[in-house]
């Protein structure tokens, strides 16, 4: 075990798993032995296709920055959310899935229960202080049996984990750097979101967290 400390290079534990619900799990510091890898790969991924603020259809600006990987990317407009081949930014397909992410979400998806995952999209977001994600649903995807894999690199944030219905009560969990929530199954849509995140310095990451979101689109 390792003693905690929010902003030090260090994970707080080593393969604690915590049950969030039935189909739910915290791996706690499970990225943290890759995180260097990952970074880089998310810094070839940003070079190819850059973070922006998306707008929601409602005409909301999103605090969060966000782009894509993978054979398929999300984004929202004023038109709508879809999952789209091509970046709209610029309209060249997205990057490939790195090999270490793949290899991550994999061994996640099985450490907590489930069957080999192979997600064809992975939403790569950055959140600066103040940025929050507001509770929602991941229901754009066909497949909604294979489960949702999120990767939390550089400053801590606080997960909100609610029911299936928005107005339900939410439980907070606190994410580290390197920390990994899998939710599938009868949680797999569940309410879920990010309170904003408070200003700090990682030693890797800097004054950000950044965030990978692997789904299975296609079923």
């Amino acid at each position: 075990m390792f003693t905690l400390d929010l902003f030090a290079d260090q994970p707080r534990s080593t393969g604690e798993r915590r049950q969030l619900g039935p189909g739910a799990w915290l791996l706690e510091g499970f990225a943290f032995e890759q995180a260097a890898e990952l970074l880089a790969a998310i810094e070839a991924v940003q070079a190819e296709s850059p973070f922006r603020h998306l707008v929601t259809p409602g005409g909301f600006t999103m605090s969060v920055a966000m782009t894509n990987c993978g054979r398929l990317g999300w984004a929202s407009d004023l038109s709508g959310y879809r999952y789209s081949p091509l970046d709209p930014l610029t309209r060249a397909p997205w990057p490939p899935l790195p090999e270490v992410f793949a290899t991550l979400a994999a061994s996640a998806a099985i450490t907590a229960g489930y069957p080999p995952f192979e997600p064809d999209a992975c939403l790569i977001n950055a959140y600066a202080p103040g940025a929050r994600l507001s509770l929602h649903q991941d229901k754009d995807e066909q497949d909604l049996a294979a489960p949702i894999v999120s990767v939390s690199l550089g400053l801590p944030a606080v997960f909100l984990f609610g029911g299936h219905k928005r107005n339900d009560p939410v439980t907070r969990y606190h994410l580290q750097h390197g920390d990994v929530v899998v939710w599938g199954g009868e949680d797999r849509l569940r309410f879920h979101g990010v309170s904003p995140v408070k200003a700090g310095e990682h030693p890797l990451v800097g004054n950000r967290r950044l965030n990978l979101t692997f789904r299975k689109v296609t079923a």
